[in-house]
């Protein structure tokens, strides 16, 4: 599987287009490193820390800023196997976190502090989805 850390411009483009103003709900599915991989000038480049531990920073650091913005992490859950789809599938971290807007989850993606923890993320993540959704109403049934 290719990793995907970080939006490419069109992604990033097409989130941009979207609505900015209605609140969304990013379904996050994160594959952490064995091995955290900073860059070679970072302070932790050398570290040894564990993926886990690394995105464990991050979100010590980034947390603040979330919270900041207005954000939430609404739910999360502890991986167990894929029913529908590739099987060698798997993910250390599962969460939807909450924006009041888009307008707020590129604040925080702009803000400085968060700049200085998304490295972190950078160099746990092995791999991951990030998923834009719009928030509907709850319901007995499917569809």
């Amino acid at each position: 599987m290719t990793g995907h850390i970080d939006p490419d411009r069109a992604q990033f483009e097409a989130f941009k287009a979207l609505d900015r103003d209605a609140p969304i709900e990013m379904l996050n599915l994160v594959r952490l490193r064995d091995l955290a991989a900073y860059p070679r000038d970072h302070a932790l480049a050398d570290g040894g820390l564990s993926g886990a531990e690394a995105y464990s920073r991050y979100g010590a650091e980034s947390g603040p800023v979330l919270a900041r913005v207005g954000g939430a992490i609404l739910w999360r859950g502890g991986f167990e196997t894929v029913l529908i789809g590739p099987s060698d599938e798997r993910w250390d971290q599962v969460f939807i976190a909450a924006y009041p807007s888009a307008h707020a989850f590129l604040a925080m993606v702009k803000d400085p502090q968060y700049a200085r923890a998304v490295v972190h993320r950078q160099a746990a993540v092995e791999t991951s989805r990030l998923i834009r959704c719009a928030p509907r109403a709850k319901g007995a049934a499917f569809g």
